[in-house]
């Protein structure tokens, strides 16, 4: 129980320090997300996620990037045992721990733009759980900055 209760009370600590920092730069603008790219399922570099999810997800690094306000995008895939296959167009940003889905694959491989994509933090139910496991194993420099190089984030998600 207090284990529990300290993990509560770091993550609630965490937050209000990332609000903060994002109250640090209040004239900050996103940049427009560019058009969801292409993706390719068989060059995914694996995320590796908590024993009980059933669904592989990787990133193609090919769909990599990291623009000048510090959001890193990419595209994540997500494959069950079956085979069947599903991506995101995401942004992280590591300064505020908020994730964007801004595009969905459809089933047949075209893209279904978010109409209102909006910003919400990692430890959110909403996003999977992908996003943050993403985040901690090299989309993010610590907590508080992006990657410097998305050649930093493929080193790191490849150890």
């Amino acid at each position: 129980m207090r284990k529990l209760f300290t993990l509560c009370f770091l993550t609630f600590a965490a937050g209000q320090v990332l609000a903060q920092v994002a109250a640090l730069d209040p004239d900050w603008q996103e940049s427009e997300a560019a058009a969801p790219p292409a993706f390719s399922a068989a060059h995914l570099v694996a995320i590796d996620m908590p024993h009980y999810v059933s669904l592989k997800f990787g990133v193609d690094p090919a769909t990599l990037s990291i623009t000048p306000d510090g959001i890193v995008r990419y595209v994540m895939v997500a494959q069950n045992a079956t085979g069947s296959v599903n991506a995101m167009y995401e942004g992280i940003r590591c300064a505020t721990g908020q994730v964007k889905t801004y595009a969905r694959s459809t089933s047949n491989g075209a893209w279904a733009l978010v109409k209102e994509p909006q910003w919400r933090d990692l430890s959110d139910n909403m996003p999977s759980k992908h996003a943050i496991a993403f985040a901690r194993q090299g989309a993010c420099d610590g907590r508080a900055a992006a990657a410097s190089s998305v050649a930093d984030i493929l080193k790191a998600l490849k150890k």
